[in-house]
């Protein structure tokens, strides 16, 4: 790539949602009442859904408008705002009992008819990340099928199962047909930072203990799925990890070597089973063939460790509209963290792999990048002085400690 070339950026971790009332016109009707009482009683927690500026969530013309200022053409969209009958979030791995069961999952549904529209007002533009909930397999099938139908090619978010849910752990069997289907209708698997950890409690220290924790319940679906055989059967599954770093990836695949070695060649200490599993590979080689990483605001040091986690693997995220996203500082972050990378190993990082799992058309995104893409030449100068501002993690001395 030339200096004046352009680079094609996808940001492979954004958010959007609607407007808590719009939801209503996506609900059944029979569901009506009951949400206009949740409506009604709701207390949001979210600060960033109280700001000014949250309908950059919901407001599809501003959205791209912003976004292409930013130098963004394309975007993998999570959900932000709060489905019907959620007492918090739908990214905050809560396990509805039998009784909410129905509403919570009609609520989810009515979310993913919106994403499905939003979508759908920017063709070739958005991949949306649909929601399913693990209570009921056959709905969850039939909800992943739901997506594949509606174009949601961002794919399907998995649900948290903390300790204590009263659901399977994600390692049983029990998910099979979850797994089947997604593999069959090439619905990525993602996985959200955030979006597994256990219920803290109203306690001193709750809020601290989620913050000190909560990265390591993000990762554990890589394990889960590894050691329990997942990618063994179902060969052509994609998993995406989301907005929970990349730092940790190598050790944790060192990890996973290391335990499985040992337990296959007899045993650690007391420990002399595989306990019925035995892998056709390595465990770091299903990392290499099944899984990514959205490194949301990617900091420069776990850019200059790229080949540990294999830059093949690693997709950008800005994390729009978040405080801790690169938005409307997205180039700088790019000096910031790019310079020193050669223009086309940074492009497959800035959009081609995402484009490649998340099925953008390139060609098209490329043509519109050609208006608004940081030039290659721009990123390689690097950044002297990070803009007055500028709040993303991007952009700290340091990267955080527990991603």
């Amino acid at each position: 790539m030339d200096s004046d070339d352009r680079y094609t950026v996808i940001s492979a971790d954004c958010h959007a949602g609607a407007d808590l009332r719009d939801y209503k016109a996506y609900l059944e009707a029979r569901y009506h009442d009951a949400f206009d009482d949740w409506a009604d009683h709701y207390v949001n927690p979210f600060g960033d859904l109280e700001r000014p500026d949250a309908d950059r969530n919901w407001d599809s013309d501003r959205r791209l408008k912003e976004l292409e200022a930013d130098g963004i053409v394309g975007e993998v969209i999570y959900p932000n705002t709060v489905p019907p009958f959620f007492p918090k979030g739908g990214l905050t791995a809560l396990v509805p009992s039998a009784q909410e069961f129905e509403l919570r999952l009609a609520g989810l549904r009515a979310h993913n008819r919106w994403l499905a529209e939003f979508c759908a007002a920017a063709p070739g533009g958005r991949a949306g990340v649909g929601q399913i909930l693990l209570n009921d397999l056959d709905e969850a099938v039939a909800d992943v099928n739901w997506i594949a139908d509606h174009d949601l090619r961002g794919g399907v978010l998995l649900p948290g199962a903390p300790p204590g849910a009263p659901v399977e752990p994600l390692h049983s069997r029990t998910y099979d047909p979850v797994w089947r289907a997604c593999e069959e209708r090439g619905v990525v698997l993602n996985t959200h930072g955030g979006s597994a950890s256990p219920d803290y409690g109203e306690h001193p220290g709750s809020q601290l203990l989620w913050l000190m924790e909560t990265s390591w319940f993000s990762h554990r679906p890589l394990w889960t799925l590894v050691l329990s055989g997942v990618f063994d059967r179902f060969p052509a599954l994609r998993m995406g990890l989301a907005e929970q770093g990349s730092a940790w990836i190598p050790g944790a695949l060192e990890a996973m070597d290391g335990h499985y070695a040992s337990i296959s060649g007899g045993g650690i200490g007391e420990l002399r089973t595989l306990d019925g599993i035995s892998l056709a590979r390595r465990p770091s080689d299903y990392w290499r063939n099944n899984c990514y990483v959205a490194a949301s605001f990617m900091h420069p040091a776990d850019c200059a460790r790229r080949d540990a986690v294999g830059a093949d693997r690693i997709m950008w995220g800005s994390d729009y509209p978040h405080l801790e996203g690169t938005f409307p500082f997205s180039l700088e972050a790019l000096q910031r963290t790019f310079a020193d990378v050669e223009p086309d190993e940074a492009q497959a990082m800035l959009g081609r792999t995402a484009a490649e799992v998340y099925r953008f058309d390139w060609a098209a995104l490329s043509k519109a990048a050609q208006s608004c893409g940081p030039r290659v030449g721009d990123v390689a100068r690097g950044l002297d002085v990070v803009p007055e501002g500028a709040h993303s993690l991007a952009f700290r001395e340091r990267p955080p400690l527990n991603v």
